[in-house]
């Protein structure tokens, strides 16, 4: 319905313009066309006073007019001498201009009824000679008439085609739009998957085409993000719910009360998988954010016995509580895999601080170092969520991540220094 009403919009804004083009065209035509006509009876009437006035002398003092013996020219053509009609017959309804004209004693044209009278004075010494000729105009304004009707004849014709012209072309071209959008509704409740795939772009449906299979596609990576997150909330969630019921069901079969320690490490557990998660989902990066490193990275440690070396300048583009979302995962990954230590060594890269979290314990396998950060891959008795969860925080903060195989455990963040980002 909408393509349709698009195709009634362009088909009528077409027959517009080409209604006012054409209506353009006629007017100058017709303009033109009169102007013409009037040249051609002005240049007839001259023409016939002067075939008469060649024909003009005196004889005996008196004015004639020779070799005239066309009865036709007496009704188109006369005479005057001294105010006297000498040769013509002037017919009664238009006498009174005629002699007007005629006494004049100057060349002059005037239009009467359907008719144009031209007045050309004859020189002749000792006389005041005046030729006045009528040439009938009907012809010209037919020929006008029959312009003007053939123009809009024409021209109605020409918006018609124009119309019918744009119809056809705006129906093929939105064709492969009506298309598209079928199979994008089919592909809705069948092949979320499917993709347009028109090829490089030929016109601008082309290029519709390719930026809706981006469009589609980052759809697709978004679900599929979304996707993900519900399996690490389910998977992070599951393991301390169900140390709590295992501790639960122990206490009820043996009588004894659950220790109130394991409950509460089990809840801060539980707090601390909820808060990150929350902070993945939130975490946005906005103009001017930044913090001090050294402070961020105080507040994940909490007192552990973690060691830490910052450059003098530790400000870095990211909210302060991103920093800590960031680093409290890292940490807590490491101080569950080490034997003894963990450590923080950060230093100034180019317009980036590059954050390193180490640990003394058995490091990524080489072969696995790109998959640790999926859900539910871990290398003890973890969960395998925390560097889920931290590769999503940086990917929303703009920060860089990776593991590095090199026997030992080694995570290195890269995060964007606040004076670059200044």
């Amino acid at each position: 319905m909408a393509v349709t009403r698009f195709r009634r919009r362009v088909v009528a804004l077409t027959v517009l313009i080409a209604t006012a083009v054409v209506a353009i065209l006629v007017v100058v035509s017709y303009v033109l066309l009169s102007r013409v006509t009037d040249a051609d009876a002005h240049d007839l009437a001259r023409t016939r006073a002067e075939a008469v006035a060649a024909n003009v002398t005196t004889v005996g003092g008196r004015v004639v007019l020779t070799e005239n013996d066309s009865e036709a020219l007496d009704e188109v053509a006369w005479v005057y001498a001294d105010g006297r009609l000498v040769d013509g017959n002037v017919p009664a309804s238009m006498a009174e201009r005629v002699e007007a004209l005629a006494g004049s004693r100057r060349s002059q044209t005037a239009t009467v009824g359907h008719y144009l009278l031209s007045a050309q004075e004859v020189p002749t010494v000792g006389h005041h000679v005046m030729v006045v000729v009528r040439v009938d105009l009907t012809p010209y304004e037919t020929s006008e008439q029959h312009g003007l009707t053939l123009s809009l004849l024409l021209g109605g014709i020409a918006i018609l085609l124009a119309g019918g012209a744009a119809h056809l072309v705006v129906r093929r071209a939105l064709r492969v739009v009506h298309e598209m959008a079928a199979l994008a509704d089919d592909w809705g409740h069948h092949e979320p998957g499917r993709r347009f795939n028109l090829g490089v772009p030929r016109d601008e449906f082309g290029e519709l085409g390719q930026t809706l299979d981006r469009l589609l596609e980052r759809v697709d990576n978004a679900l599929a993000d979304e996707r993900r997150l519900t399996d690490e909330i389910a998977h992070e969630l599951r393991t301390p719910l169900t140390v709590l019921r295992g501790e639960a069901q122990l206490a009820q079969l043996s009588g004894e009360p659950v220790p109130p320690e394991a409950v509460l490490s089990e809840v801060d557990r539980l707090n601390a998988a909820v808060t990150t998660i929350l902070r993945a989902a939130r975490a946005r990066v906005d103009a001017g954010t930044r913090c001090d490193l050294r402070s961020a990275a105080r507040q994940a440690i909490a007192g552990r016995a973690v060691e830490a070396a910052f450059p003098a300048e530790a400000d870095v583009a990211v909210a302060p509580e991103v920093a800590v979302a960031l680093l409290s995962p890292l940490l807590e990954n490491g101080l569950r895999h080490a034997r003894s230590r963990v450590w923080i060594d950060a230093r100034i890269q180019g317009e980036a601080i590059v954050v390193d979290v180490l640990d003394d314990g058995p490091g990524f396998d080489p072969a696995e170092v790109d998959r640790v950060f999926e859900a539910g891959v871990t290398g003890g008795d973890g969960c395998g969520l925390g560097l889920p969860v931290v590769r999503r925080i940086a990917a929303s903060a703009g920060v860089k991540v990776r593991a590095i195989a090199d026997g030992r455990g080694h995570i290195e963040m890269t995060l964007p220094a606040a004076r670059a980002a200044t």
